[in-house]
């Protein structure tokens, strides 16, 4: 069954309770390390209400994230989907998503490149290896989760539905959206008290990221593209 299951994800991609599954422990170490940081990544909608549920407590704090990945994990093994948490399944995806962190950060550099605009640029205001890889799992998971999931995958639905008509009608709809979706991520990086200086190189490096997150995202899936984004920003913070 493990096999056929590995089959159907490479074929298919995720599912919704595959997504979940995979994405979990990028959910489950953001949040047991982001508290020890200053920062928190600005599209994390659960610190703010686990730290007030938790009355301040760490520890309290710790159980409650421990308990909503237990909780998740409980309810997969009771509804007989004990092989979305196969360890193939996050072997596979990990392997894919640095197949796709490669290919993209090619991709943009060229498109960057092309432009005459040279190299894209680290984000800046991280100063260790820790805050580097917790931030890097909060932009994984809460960014895909706001851009793709919320603005592309809901907000294309919208607009397709409202205005769609033929395929190609339907196609193009969904390329303008994501193409303004993407520019919309791009820039968020500069908005808010901790947003880098806006440059150009950067904001379009950013921009063709952002595609590339979205074109996985509708082909493969939820969990592919965090863990691309995840694992790509682990390799531009912490490598």
């Amino acid at each position: 069954m493990a096999d056929v299951e590995t089959e159907r994800l490479i074929k298919e991609g995720s599912g919704p309770l595959d997504d979940l599954a995979l994405t979990l422990p990028l959910f489950v170490g953001y949040h047991l390390g982001v508290v020890f940081l200053p920062v928190r990544n600005a599209a994390d909608i659960v610190t703010r209400e686990l730290v007030q549920l938790a009355h301040n407590d760490l520890l309290t704090y710790s159980g409650l994230t421990v308990v909503i990945g237990v909780t998740f994990a409980a309810v997969l093994l009771v509804l007989g989907r004990r092989q979305s948490l196969h360890w193939q399944r996050f072997l596979l995806v990990g392997i894919e998503g640095i197949a796709y962190a490669v290919a993209m950060r090619v991709v943009a550099g060229y498109v960057v490149g092309r432009l005459q605009l040279y190299a894209g640029e680290a984000p800046t205001g991280i100063d260790s290896a820790f805050s580097g890889a917790i931030m890097s799992l909060g932009a994984g998971f809460y960014e895909e989760l706001v851009f793709r999931v919320g603005l592309f995958g809901v907000g294309g639905k919208l607009l397709t539905t409202a205005f769609g008509g033929s395929g190609s009608r339907r196609f193009l709809i969904l390329l303008g959206w994501a193409t303004l979706v993407a520019g919309a991520f791009s820039a968020w990086h500069y908005i808010g008290d901790y947003g880098d200086a806006f440059e150009l190189k950067s904001f379009v490096f950013r921009w063709v990221c952002g595609l590339v997150f979205t074109v996985i995202f509708a082909f493969r899936g939820f969990a592919p593209a965090v863990w691309t984004h995840t694992l790509y920003d682990l390799w531009v913070l912490v490598f």
